[in-house]
This record gives structure tokens, sequence and C-alpha cells, in this order.
């Protein structure tokens, strides 16, 4: 399931606060290889949203390494000094969760950021390595790295090869013009007689071809609409051509940055699990099966949570309502029968 169509799983609390040895970690990292910037000295300090020209609002947070969770890494990884992060992003990027920034060099996005504070708190040196979506797997298969941080959801057939940290929902959102007074209020049956816009081939648009059949089924319509690309979406939106686009909850909260000055603003008018209604979808940090980093991980990232700097992460992306209380080590995950 491709990061472009839809969306992934969730995060957790446990926490340990044994500060120790702070360590740099400031963004970057292109084209497969480490940036300098990711290689740098001890700080103490990690830049969220940088040079993601208006994505994300650029943030810097304290942060230093926590013994007690440090200790937990493998041998290996420990004699390494670094984590190695791997993004699917190539080639073109997917904002606002994983793309080059504006600096034309730095890979920034929510994605690579959240992989940053991670080896921040586990004592370890950032070094993210983007790849295509097929390449980021065989990555993390080969040993070539240590974790994908690319928005990918926890589904019970990756199980067979990978163990999860969930640290975010998988949610689909309805964007709708602001001035639109339209919610979905989590009930398909308020989406009664309206057009909306969905991409192809997605697991959003299966979900609402289902919810079509419904309506249909009770005397009601539903008119879906697709589009060849973003902008074209967005562009009947403006129009009036569509009531709504039906997308992943990363892509609606982008549209929302990006178009906030603009003539017709956008918002989210109500989101929805991209598992579907029997199961809240999760994003996790992906590494390979008893690797023994999953639980380092999913406590790194319980720390970050009960300190603060997950929420600050978060909002910094416009990502709040992703959120998750704690992180979890191989959740329930999408079934086999729906994937």
């Amino acid at each position: 399931m491709s990061p472009r169509t839809t969306i992934r799983r969730r995060a957790s609390v446990t926490g340990a606060v044994l500060a120790s040895a702070a360590l740099v970690v400031s963004l970057a990292a292109c084209s497969g290889q480490a940036s300098a910037e990711d290689r740098g000295s001890a700080t103490g300090t990690v830049t969220i949203a940088a040079h993601t020209n208006g994505a994300g609002t650029e943030t810097t947070v304290k942060v230093g390494a926590v013994q007690k969770i440090a200790d937990e890494l493998p041998d290996a990884v420990k004699k390494s000094g670094k984590l190695v992060i791997g993004v699917g992003a190539l080639p073109a990027g997917f904002p606002p969760l994983a793309f080059t920034g504006d600096d034309q060099k730095t890979l920034t996005g929510s994605e690579p950021d959240l992989g940053r504070l991670v080896a921040a708190v586990l004592g370890l040196t950032p070094e993210v390595k983007n790849a295509t979506w097929d390449n980021l797997f065989v990555g993390i298969d080969t040993g070539a790295t240590n974790v994908g941080f690319s928005n990918i959801t926890d589904t019970e057939q990756r199980k067979e090869k990978y163990d999860f940290a969930s640290y975010r929902k998988d949610e689909l959102a309805f964007t709708v013009l602001k001035k639109n007074t339209w919610a979905f209020d989590g009930d398909y049956k308020n989406l009664a007689g309206l057009t909306v816009a969905v991409s192809s081939g997605t697991n959003q648009e299966k979900i609402l071809l289902e919810w079509k059949a419904e309506l249909e089924a009770s005397g009601k319509t539903l008119d879906i609409k697709y589009y060849p690309d973003a902008n074209s979406t967005y562009l009947a939106l403006d129009s009036g051509k569509i009531d709504a686009n039906f997308g992943p909850n990363p892509t609606a909260a982008y549209q929302n940055t990006q178009s906030a000055k603009s003539a017709n603003p956008t918002r989210t008018a109500g989101t929805f699990s991209g598992a579907g209604d029997s199961l809240q979808g999760l994003i996790a940090a992906t590494v390979k099966k008893d690797s023994g980093l999953d639980k380092p991980i999913a406590d790194a990232i319980d720390y970050l949570i009960a300190n603060g700097q997950y929420a600050t992460w978060l909002k910094a992306y416009n990502l709040t309502n992703e959120g998750l209380p704690k992180s979890e080590i191989n959740p329930p995950g999408l079934p086999l029968d729906n994937q």
C-alpha cells in the first residue's frame, strides 16, 4: 500500500526519564544518503519542519539521550552509533510527510522528523536514507536500514516479515471549502446527495464505494468523481463541481495549511479510520522481524509522548488529530481480507 494513497498507524506511553548524553539532530538527508546535518555534533535539540516551505511550522525542541532506553538497543546498533532511518519518498515526495525541502537538499517532513526525535532519545546519530517505496522495504530486509518511518500501515500481512511500533492514527479525511458548513460526523448517511472526489485504486475509494452502495440501497445518492491529480481535484472543489474530497488526512492537513491565505481556504470536515469501521488503522515504525529494535523504538516514542515533544511534532505539521496516547508493539493490523 503506497504512502500516497492510504494512511497508517499509532504511538505509545511509557517513557523512562534518565536524560544523559545529548545528541545532534538537525534536519536533513536526501536522495538515498544522509547529509552532513544529520551527522552533526551533539546539541540536544531537534529542529522540526525545517525547509518545509509552509507545509509545517519550524520548531526547535530539546531532547536528549535516555540511557535506560538506549540500553535496550541491540549491540550492533549501539556500536554503530547511528540509527539508519528509511523513507520511501522518491521520486517526488509526499508533503507534509516526507519530501525534499526548499533548500533542495534537506529531506524534511513529519516522518523523517519523528525518526530524528527517536534517534535523539536512543543516543544515536540519525542517518536518513531516501528511497522508492519498494526499495525502502528492501533496505529493511537486508539490514541496510534499521527502521522505516514512512507512513507505513500496520497490516497483518506485513507482520509476517516486520515488527511494528505504532506512532500515528491512520486516518482518512473529508476536505471541503472553509465556508461550507457540512460535517461528516462519522456517519456515511451524511454523504447523501453530495458529490465527492476520490483517487482511483485507493483504500478510500473502496470505502466510499461501499457507502455509495449502502446509500443507493436506501434510495439515496452519492456521486463519486475522479480527477487525474490534486490540482485538478482542488480546482473542482474551488469551482463547486464537487462538495468534498476524500483522501489521506495528512494530505488534507497540507491542503488546509497551503490554502489558508487563499481566496478559497479549505478545512477538514471529518475523519475516518483508514482500516474501515471495524478497526482503528495505525501508522507504525517498521523494523525487520526479531531485530530487537521494536521495543526501544516504542519506548522512545512513549518518552516523547510523555515529555511533550510528540505533541509539538504533531502540531508543527497540523496532525494533532492523528495523535496516540501510547506506542504499541505489533498492535492489531489491517486484516488479510482488507488489504
